[in-house]
């Protein structure tokens, strides 16, 4: 069978990259194979053919790991697949949607699912590179209608030099290090639309800098599409958008606007009232329709044309006259609390509040063995630090199903994690696993942002020693893309600390967290085709200022991590031992290192292969009693030590003493006392508690003295 093969190449960076255009996938709208290095993905994509009855476009990307394609067996011992999408692959997914979306005209009503399946990785190459690159082509030469293609690159930069798509194990070789940072950055070819960013206080100079030099790789591989597109792309298909009948435009537009009703509902500083005003003018559309005798179909639909009309009043006040529906100045933050130290028995607790937005943050630790083992296609391991993010319902006044962790989640509770995680000092100074949850209990706009905030205030509270107060904002722009030839040089307002309607009804929405030094991370999505270089210069520098009138707020609560832990956190001591003394601690069974936990009420001891033992319990007391037993098993004993134990064994010529679990030694009936002993008995009883002597050391066995102390 002819497979019909069509191969486009290029290098990118020193290693091979090809997109593959052939039979494969055929049922599919489109399919694409591209390779990159040795890692391979298939991307397909596909558009039903009747408009689905939804007032949104309906894109769904779904990204598929294979363990196969990392050489991997992995999943439980009785279920031998994949399951669930993993975090790491939820994100990537999100990477591919939130640069794909915007392009869209989001009037499309056909149900289009992008499917990306990776087939190989050798993981050295990111996959994130190469699943966008095919992801863009298949939809570029398909018959949908998109306004691609995109791209998007790998940055790692170590503080002094930028590389683009580095392989992963020199990433590893070079970070952290300060003002560094590792980067993802999609999108067109003059604008980028989709930022990932990760810092060690990066400085925001350096990452604009850099970014304009990645709009040239990004351009780059977009004209190379485009070459593509025009050889092989079908033409685009001519589909029905949804728009609204005129006459009921024009109904809707003419009722909401007569005396100022719109305004005046949307321009309330708070949000209840706000929200309750325009649920009320809604209502009143709805009997005005009814009154002029509108079907119910008309009806659903002017439900869309209120909100595009919202998003034109909103714009067109922020542009013409810098108002904003609370009436803030734009760069203004909104209200800040924050205070530690809420509940007793957890070991840290914070709650941070930014206008509507409150974050309840708890920080628990916990002994080594904690650790999340993780298994990927990508990475298996163990994670010593996790975030959680909880959106309830009730944050929003809604109703709504409790349980389940959906990928909105998954994404904001990644991005806050990402803002400290390398905060967290290394296993060898701080010795716990470390849990944060954050707890949404109410939201109005960058939850994700108060979460990093409540997150590096709960840590300090837990004595965790982190050396930097974290603080993040989310940024939004207002864009009137009307003047300047195709929008390239559009009239725009940023906008400081963005609530519920600019989020909405805004063009950007990029999050910006990080110390006083600098950013540690960044995510921005756009509903516009991108950012130019100056509006990103713009929006980092409007952040950084109010990063900083917020970390002078949080500082107010604690401005240093606590010196004591709770007393309700466990206590954790570590010792190392030569890695051939590790048998000795388990013992036979582990008999050696259970009865150490019995007797002493440690909570655990955990042996790593280097010989790094961690031993925790409930105080400081009960740890110190376990490791003192440990170091007794592995102590490097020399002749004229002393050592204390008891009398466990009584032969004719002598008593066996048990100085520590697995460690013994033999007091001869000479070595007893001065003088003639007829009988061991007459000296040392089973059971007695002596202090003795090492007088001798030979192949492991232990001579002991008591006569050497007489007197002593």
């Amino acid at each position: 069978m002819d497979l019909q093969r069509k191969q486009f190449k290029m290098d990118f960076h020193g290693r091979p990259l090809s997109l593959e255009v052939s039979r494969l996938a055929e049922q599919a709208t489109a399919s694409v194979l591209g390779r990159y290095g040795d890692t391979a993905v298939l991307v397909t994509v596909v558009m039903s053919d009747k408009e689905k009855s939804v007032d949104y476009f309906p894109l769904v990307v779904d990204y598929e790991e294979r363990f196969y394609a990392a050489g991997k067996i992995l999943g439980s011992r009785f279920i031998r697949r994949e399951g669930r999408p993993s975090e790491e692959a939820i994100l990537s997914g999100r990477l591919i949607d939130r640069t794909i979306r915007p392009l869209f005209d989001q009037r499309l009503r056909r149900e289009v699912q992008l499917v990306v399946t990776i087939l190989e990785i050798d993981e050295e190459n990111d996959p994130d590179f190469i699943t966008l690159l095919t992801a863009s082509a298949a939809l570029g030469i398909s018959e949908i209608p998109w306004d691609g293609p995109v791209a998007g690159v790998k940055i790692f930069y170590d503080g002094q030099e930028a590389i683009f798509n580095p392989l992963n194990s020199g990433i590893k070789k070079r970070w952290p290090a300060e003002k560094a940072f590792v980067s993802f950055v999609a999108g067109t070819t003059d604008r980028i639309n989709m930022i990932e960013l990760e810092g060690i206080d990066a400085e925001e100079a350096d990452i604009a800098r850099i970014y304009a030099d990645a709009q040239k790789e990004i351009a780059h591989l977009a004209d190379w599409q485009k070459k593509i597109i025009k050889e092989i792309g079908a033409s685009k298909a001519a589909i029905h958008l949804a728009e609204p009948d005129q006459t009921l435009v024009t109904a809707v537009k003419s009722f909401l606007h007569k005396d100022q009703r719109l305004t005046k509902a949307m321009y309330a500083k708070d949000k209840q009232e706000r929200e309750m005003k325009i649920s009320e003018l809604k209502e009143l559309l709805k009997g005005h329709l009814l009154a002029e005798e509108h079907d119910e179909k008309e009806i659903a639909a002017a439900d869309h044309i209120f909100e595009n009309e919202i998003d034109e009043l909103v714009h067109r006040k922020i542009l013409e006259s810098n108002e904003r529906p609370d009436g803030r100045k734009l760069d203004e933050v909104r209200e800040l609390h924050a205070e530690v130290g809420l509940f007793k028995r957890t070991h840290g607790s914070a709650l941070f509040i930014r206008g509507n937005t409150q974050a309840l943050v708890v920080t628990t630790i916990a002994p080594p063995g904690s650790e999340q083992l993780v298994e990927t296609m990508e990475f298996s391991g163990k994670r010593r630090f996790m975030l959680h993010y909880n959106f309830p319902p009730y944050s929003v006044g809604e109703v709504g199903r409790i349980g389940f962790t959906g990928r909105r989640e998954i994404g904001h509770g990644a991005l806050a994690e990402k803002a400290v995680r390398n905060l967290i000092p290394p296993q060898e100074e701080f010795p716990y696993t470390i849990r944060v949850v954050s707890e949404i209990i109410s939201s109005n706009g960058s939850s994700s942002m108060a979460t990093a905030c409540g997150a590096s205030l709960s840590l300090m509270d837990a004595g965790v020693p982190i050396k930097k107060a974290v603080a993040g904002i989310a940024m939004g722009m207002m864009v009137n893309q009307e003047p300047g030839a195709g929008n390239r040089e559009p009239v725009y307002k940023i906008l400081t600390d963005i609530q519920g309607p600019e989020d909405h009804h805004g063009d950007m929405d990029l999050k910006a967290a990080g110390t006083e030094d600098g950013v540690r991370a960044i995510q921005m999505d756009v509903k516009i085709d991108g950012l130019t270089n100056q509006m990103l210069v713009e929006a980092l520098a409007q952040a950084k200022k109010a990063r900083l009138e917020i970390l002078k707020s949080m500082n107010k609560a604690i401005s240093a991590s606590r010196k004591e832990l709770s007393p309700y956190a466990p206590m954790v001591l570590t010792l190392d031992i030569n890695p051939s003394q590790i048998g000795d601690v388990i013992g036979p069974g582990g008999k050696i290192i259970n009865g150490i936990i019995a007797r002493t009420g440690a909570l655990t001891i955990d042996i790593e292969q280097t010989g790094k033992v961690f031993i925790a319990g409930a105080s400081r007391q009960i740890a110190e009693a376990a490791y003192k037993e440990v170091a007794a098993i592995v102590k490097e004993y020399q002749v004229g030590d002393v050592v204390e134990g008891t009398v466990v064994r009584i032969l004719d010529f002598g008593a066996i003493v048990e100085f520590g679990p697995g460690r013994d030694g033999m007091v001869h009936v000479s070595e007893l006392k001065e003088g003639y002993v007829k009988k061991v008995e007459d000296v040392v009883k089973l059971g007695d508690f002596v202090k003795a002597r090492i007088v001798r050391i030979e192949n492991g066995k232990i001579g002991l003295s008591i006569k050497a102390l007489a007197g002593k």
